[in-house]
């Protein structure tokens, strides 16, 4: 059974999980024919393996810190992103995301329209 996602114009609270992070399953908040925005929740040394997607991302920590390691002719790059950060990447960009602590953060996607 699919989780159901925010309607238009219902707020959705993306505050920090704090004692309940590593309780509380990673999440879509809501997708629309453009864009999609999910909660994931990264426990430390816990990772979101190595994927790509069409359009662009933003990944934007609520709290804790991730690792992001990005593929860029054919040479790995990685970034910590801590709370309070965001990072953008181009669409189609090969990428892995780490939790270095208890982590969770915001994720939007611009959908690619065929």
């Amino acid at each position: 059974m699919a989780l159901p996602h925010a309607a238009p114009a219902e707020p959705i609270d993306v505050a920090p999980l704090g004692a309940a992070l590593t309780g509380t399953p990673s999440s879509a908040l809501f997708k629309s024919d453009g864009l999609e925005v999910m909660r994931i929740v990264l426990p430390k040394g816990k990772v979101l393996p190595s994927h790509k997607v069409d359009g662009e991302i933003t990944l934007h920590c609520l709290e804790g810190e991730l690792e992001l390691s990005v593929q860029r002719d054919g040479a790995e790059q990685r970034q910590r992103i801590r709370a309070g950060q965001l990072c953008y990447l181009e669409g189609g960009v090969v990428h892995a995301v780490t939790g270095v602590v208890d982590a969770s953060a915001l994720v939007t996607i611009v959908l690619k329209r065929q």
